[in-house]
This record gives C-alpha cells, structure tokens and sequence, in this order.
C-alpha cells in the first residue's frame, strides 16, 4: 500500500474511485444514439417480432401508381391552387378600400352586393390564376422527375425555372428569363424548408 502511494502506480485500496458525472453519461449516450458513433442499422424481420411486412394487394398496388401520376398530382395541385387562390383573393379583396367604388360615382357608397361581387370576381380571378400556376408546376416537376428517375430538389428547382419562364415569356425574353430565374429560387427555397 506505501508502495502504491509512493510510486503513485495504481488506485489508492479503500479509496472510492470517482464515477463520471451525470453530462459526461448523457453525452456518451448521446454520441451512440445520434452523434459520430451511431450505427446505421437495417430493420430485419427479428426486429419487428419475426413478423413480416404485409404484401400489398393489386388494388393497393394500383391506387399507389395512381397517385404517384403526373395527372392526379397536377390534378391535386390545381385544386389546391384554386382554393388557396380563392382565399387569398377574398382576403385582398377585404382590406382594399376600394371593392365596390364605381369609377364613374367615386362618391357613391357601395352597397353590400356590389362589394360582395367584387370581391367574388377577384377571390375567382385569383383561384384561376393560381390553378393554373399550380397545375403547371407539378406537371413539369413530375416530368423532368420521370425523365431523370430521381427525387430531389433539382426537379423542384428545374420544374419551377420551366413554369416561371413559360408565365414571363408572354411579355418578352427578358421577362421569361427572370420569371425563370425567380420562380426556380422560390421552388429552392420551399424545398429546402419542406425537406
């Protein structure tokens, strides 16, 4: 024992030896769940029970081609545009002051109908538009999806460069280059943050 505390070789006998503290454990712990140390792992049928997956059915099989088409995804972003649209068009409609003014009669009070109708022809105009706009991106998308057989943010990115370009080619190259060039930054971007 005068030994091993002269030489200062090994622990101390009768002297506790110190744990680690609480953080030092939860840090290791930490490390093997998702830091450096953690292993990938494949689920194998041991993991689940030594049940195996359901096989999917015909119809199961069916309903998914189905919905991973390009038509019903333009579909669902037509109508998902429309409503959104409508929505946002009713809602601009409501906070400008001037729904419902004639310009003829800018003295004129309104009545109800008259700013109602407004606000449906804009709340409608809205939904066109952005059906339009919806449909088209996720046409293009699913497209240049199939085409290159990947999923990632380049098809947003290049689907989103076609359908801005197409909308600003109407008024010119210019105009086509920089809807393009806009709308691919947009889709970037909602991309990066849906990911």
């Amino acid at each position: 024992m005068a030994a091993s505390r002269a030489g200062g070789a090994g622990p101390a006998v009768g002297v506790p030896q110190a744990e680690p503290g609480p953080g030092l454990m939860y840090s290791q712990v930490l490390q093997h769940l998702v830091g450096e140390k953690r292993q990938p792992r494949a689920l194998s049928t041991a993991v689940l029970g030594g049940l195996q997956p359901p096989h999917k059915s015909q119809e199961q099989k069916m309903v998914e081609r189905a919905m991973e088409s390009c038509g019903f995804k333009a579909t669902l972003a037509c109508v998902g545009g429309f409503v959104l649209g409508g929505a946002f068009g009713i809602f601009t409609a409501g906070i400008d002051t001037n729904v419902g003014f004639d310009a003829k009669d800018p003295l004129r009070t309104p009545t109800a109908r008259e700013v109602l109708r407004d606000m449906g022809q804009r709340g409608m105009s809205y939904a066109k538009n952005f059906a339009i706009v919806g449909a088209m991106f996720s046409c293009t998308e699913c497209i240049v999806e199939s085409y290159r057989g990947k999923s990632d943010w380049k098809n947003s990115v290049l689907g989103g460069c076609v359908t801005g370009g197409v909308i600003g080619f109407r008024a010119g190259l210019k105009a086509g280059a920089i809807g393009c060039g806009g709308f691919a930054a947009f889709s970037a971007v909602i991309d990066y943050y849906l990911r």
